[in-house]
């Protein structure tokens, strides 16, 4: 890599605004706030929409689709086709 033009990578804190859980990672984004981590040492806070912790597919709260409603729905709307061959 050439010297002197990659943005640094160092340890910062992501916090999720809508859990307020946190994890610790390495990134070259930037914050003006810190915040101080269970290691002691002062860290940049970026703090994000979504994460892991709320997002619906990790959490078990995404919604499950009844495709077999929807066929029978067809069905109903549209009548049994002839049958295949």
């Amino acid at each position: 890599m050439r010297p002197d033009i990659h943005p640094a990578y160092q340890p910062v804190v992501y916090q999720d605004r809508a859990t307020g859980d946190a994890f610790l990672t390495r990134s070259t984004a930037t914050s003006g706030d810190t915040v101080e981590w269970e290691d002691g040492n002062t860290y940049p806070l970026i703090r994000v929409d979504i994460t892991a912790y709320s997002h619906p597919y990790w959490t078990g709260a995404a919604r499950v689709l009844d495709s077999a409603g929807a066929v029978e729905k067809f069905r109903r709307r549209y009548g049994e086709r002839g049958g295949r061959s």
